[in-house]
């Protein structure tokens, strides 16, 4: 199956919106300021926010619809063993495209866009996210260190893993 990955522009706040909340990560009352929050991030060059399209005979109704989005951060100072840098954000596709590729995708084209800018890469993750973790290990990310925040993101369980993989040599 096809999916397109561009860069996210304003139209697909909504479409981001009900991505997280069909994948039960964004309560009503949270649509508002997490909207507002993907628009800031969008409208930031530091910064790059994508979207996974599912063609048109593959989504209800005309056009295509965002089935997946992808976003890094950039901080520009450090917090104990997490550096200033560039860091892959949040990651969500919609329960129904997932297994496709999309989270694949996704995070390549992320990493291509920080290793334009920097030679490391910087990712951060709940310990108990398996399935992030094994994910991102074919990238060569590796743990730098684990504890109960970083970067203010604190993790339910407690735990948090710093992870680092450096831009392949050409």
């Amino acid at each position: 199956m096809r999916f397109a990955i561009r860069p996210a522009v304003e139209k697909d706040v909504p479409g981001i919106v009900t991505v997280e909340t069909l994948s039960g990560r964004l309560p009503e009352a949270g649509r508002e300021p997490f909207a507002a929050k993907i628009a800031a991030a969008i409208s930031d060059d530091g910064r790059l926010v994508l979207v996974a399209e599912a063609p048109l005979d593959m989504t209800p109704g005309p056009g295509s619809a965002v089935v997946g989005w992808a976003k890094t951060h950039h901080y520009d100072v450090g917090d104990g063993p997490a550096p200033a840098g560039h860091y892959l954000g949040g990651l969500t596709v919609a329960p129904d495209f997932r297994r496709r590729g999309l989270a694949v995708a996704l995070t390549s084209r992320r990493l291509e866009w920080i290793w334009e800018r920097a030679d490391t890469a910087w990712y951060i993750v709940n310990a108990r996210n398996e399935a992030s973790l094994e994910l991102h290990r074919q990238w060569g990310f590796r743990v730098v260190s684990r504890g109960p925040a970083f970067h203010a993101v604190a993790f339910d369980g407690g735990e948090g893993v710093l992870l680092a993989a450096a831009r392949p040599l050409s």
